[in-house]
């Protein structure tokens, strides 16, 4: 993935959704959802665009486009967008090896955005730890052990050495998850009812369309975004940057 198509990636899809619909929406947490896992997976932003082009044209020769009724989710696009990241997977295969491009590529953020990014996300992991200090000791200290990770991370983003954005990606992603398994050990069992079912009712129209794999990975990533806006922490990895 180009570098500032893989930083700009939600912004990008969330807008040609948005053109193609016609309209501002209100973007829903299975839609964000639903893109983190095109992100994990790699897919390329050209084949998720190509895939909504293709689901728009399928649902305006539908019966309920016919209707008077618009396409008002991502997930409908699912299969559409799985079948152009095969293409594109099967083109470049037969298309032999990349020649390597003799300019370097351009750093998609400066180093002083970088800095403040995980400045401000170590503060807002403080700031949620004495919220719920006197009531979850637990996930309040691991909040605290977040925010002192960040601060470590900040300085070798503003070193003038050359800087792996793909290794920093790693380690946030790594402090996510480790914060995703904590709070789905120790969040209320009502606030994960809430959320479970909140889940199960926006997915219900469309688990008859998808794969159990497909599912599973929509209801980890869905159950992660809203258990993080719950405790009100923000998310680290440099999608969200942006």
């Amino acid at each position: 993935m180009e570098p500032l198509n893989y930083f700009n990636y939600f912004t990008e899809i969330e807008e040609h959704f948005w053109r193609k619909r016609g309209a501002h929406l209100l973007v829903s947490p299975l839609d964000w959802a639903i893109v983190e896992t095109w992100q994990k997976a790699g897919i390329p932003l050209n084949a998720v665009l190509k895939g909504i082009d293709r689901a728009f044209e399928s649902w305006s020769r539908s019966r309920r486009a016919a209707g008077g009724r618009q396409l008002k989710s991502l997930a409908y696009c699912v299969d559409a967008v799985l079948d152009a990241a095969a293409e594109a997977q099967e083109a470049a295969a037969g298309s032999g090896p990349e020649v390597a491009s003799k300019a370097p590529a351009a750093e998609p953020f400066s180093r002083t955005e970088l800095k403040g990014y995980l400045e401000r996300n170590a503060a807002r992991f403080r700031a949620a730890a004495e919220k719920i200090r006197a009531k979850q000791s637990a996930i309040a200290t691991r909040f605290d052990e977040t925010a002192t990770r960040l601060d470590e991370i900040a300085p070798t983003v503003g070193s003038p050495a050359a800087l792996n954005l793909e290794d920093l990606e790693r380690r946030l992603t790594v402090l996510e998850e480790k914060l995703t398994a904590a709070l789905s050990a120790d969040a209320a069992e009502e606030t994960l009812l809430a959320i479970r079912t909140e889940m199960d009712r926006s997915l219900a129209p469309y688990r008859r369309k998808m794969s159990a794999e497909q599912l599973s990975q929509l209801e980890r990533q869905y159950t992660q975004k809203r258990l993080f806006e719950t405790f009100q922490i923000p998310r680290l990895s440099l999608f969200y940057l942006t």
